[in-house]
């Protein structure tokens, strides 16, 4: 398996381990706001899960396909749905929903062939690898991963 692979399946590995933990995390710590005026971890979390399944039913599924790529989604609109939703699960709900969505998507990135990360495809007028355009996802993961232990009080995502 090449470098760039095991890269990317590391980090969903890694998050999954990361999301279970977040079960044992007070109400309180679940229901608290990343920052004043801004998203609840509840919600930071819960908006990872429709990007996930785009990218398992919208994006992976035609990447290397004749068939053109199905239109993204108004990322506004999409992340408020996620979030309002968000407001209405349990925790439980939300994690088990996200950890069976990361669970799939990394079974699918192992079985995606060694060759297939090196072919390149095109999003609207962008040229990307399989690594390209994971890297971008995981930075997202990153991103919102620090967030929540910032106000968890945990040690920094690696």
């Amino acid at each position: 398996m090449q470098q760039e692979k095991k890269q990317i399946l590391m980090h969903y590995e890694k998050s999954i381990l990361w999301l279970e933990h977040l079960l044992d995390v007070t109400e309180q710590q679940w229901r608290m706001p990343i920052q004043q005026g801004k998203w609840t971890v509840a919600e930071v979390i819960g908006h990872l899960i429709p990007w996930d399944q785009f990218v398992l039913n919208e994006r992976l599924p035609f990447l290397f396909s004749k068939n053109q790529l199905p239109k993204g989604p108004n990322v506004e609109q999409m992340n408020a749905q996620a979030a309002s939703s968000s407001r209405l699960q349990s925790k439980e709900q939300i994690v088990q929903t996200l950890l069976k969505c990361r669970r799939l998507l990394l079974q699918t990135l192992h079985d995606l062939p060694d060759q297939q990360w090196q072919q390149s495809f095109k999003i609207g007028c962008s040229e990307l690898t399989l690594y390209s355009y994971f890297t971008g996802l995981v930075e997202h993961d990153q991103h919102h991963f620090l967030q929540v232990q910032s106000v968890l009080g945990e040690k920094q995502w690696t």
